[in-house]
């Protein structure tokens, strides 16, 4: 497999805010965190995004708790540490560049909101020409009220941000897939 940097994308403690509602797929953390210790072994380079809110009202308000990472998801020494204040990781910041300089045209994704962070990131690096890969099982996101004024569900809205972004942007694969994928 491609040499890939992975990038997990805001394990901050304010998206375990009860503000944000119901969530799917509860074990999205245990998987990001196996992912996270592949990558580790095999030395590969990790990116760590973190959202610092231009809010006061937002659970990653830089001035509160919510803006610190997850304990499990600190980044270690020698790995990469990215803020930004907009939903894409590829804005106003150091993303593209510092893929640029380790030659990295492939990027694994997982982490929060999927339709909001993860999809907006994804597109945008799919735009780039990034080759991506979104782990379904290792993102998350909460229910929303689309529309029409419907309350849809974490994992329906989960489903329809990985169907936008799978084929076109980014392929979308299960970790036990991706994981015997990488053991090739």
């Amino acid at each position: 497999m491609l040499r890939s940097a992975l990038m997990i994308i805001d394990q901050q403690q304010g998206i375990d805010h009860p503000k944000l509602g119901p969530r799917n797929n509860p074990h999205a953390e245990q998987v990001m965190l196996s992912l996270l210790t592949r990558w580790r072994e095999m030395q590969w380079p990790i990116f760590h995004i973190k959202h610092r809110s231009l809010e006061p009202d937002s659970v990653f308000w830089p001035e509160q708790s919510g803006f610190d990472h997850k304990a499990e998801f600190l980044p270690l020494a020698g790995e990469n540490l990215i803020e930004k204040s907009v939903p894409c990781t590829f804005v106003n910041n150091e993303t593209a560049a510092l893929l640029e300089s380790m030659s990295l045209r492939s990027i694994v994704m997982v982490g929060v909101a999927t339709n909001n962070s993860v999809e907006s990131s994804a597109r945008t690096a799919g735009n780039l020409g990034y080759k991506v890969t979104v782990i379904a099982d290792a993102c998350f996101t909460f229910d929303k009220v689309d529309f029409d004024g419907v309350m849809q569900s974490a994992q329906q809205v989960h489903a329809m941000s990985l169907a936008n972004l799978n084929g076109e942007y980014a392929v979308v694969v299960n970790s036990k897939e991706f994981l015997a994928q990488l053991e090739q």
